[in-house]
């Protein structure tokens, strides 16, 4: 089954919603360190629960080249059409 990309955007958004009270409003642009101020237990929190979310396993070296929501969808989406 193919996820589209504005798909995966919307969920990871809703994830990032329940993670981050403190944020109002979402855009792909958005820093997962800078802006929204995650620390390193809050990206494991967010890999937990995209796993759950999505029902895949995230490679640690995949993290390496995310820094924006925009970067996690992306690799999201490669990761959703390889399984």
């Amino acid at each position: 089954m193919k996820i589209s990309y504005d798909d995966i955007l919307a969920r990871l958004y809703g994830i990032l919603n329940e993670m981050c009270e403190n944020v109002t409003e979402f855009d792909e642009n958005i820093d997962l360190l800078t802006d929204l101020g995650l620390d390193s237990l809050a990206v494991m929190q967010l890999v937990e629960a995209i796993e759950d979310e999505f029902d895949l396993i995230v490679p640690l070296n995949r993290l390496a080249e995310v820094r924006t929501v925009k970067d996690f969808a992306e690799q999201l989406q490669i990761m959703l059409e390889e399984k």
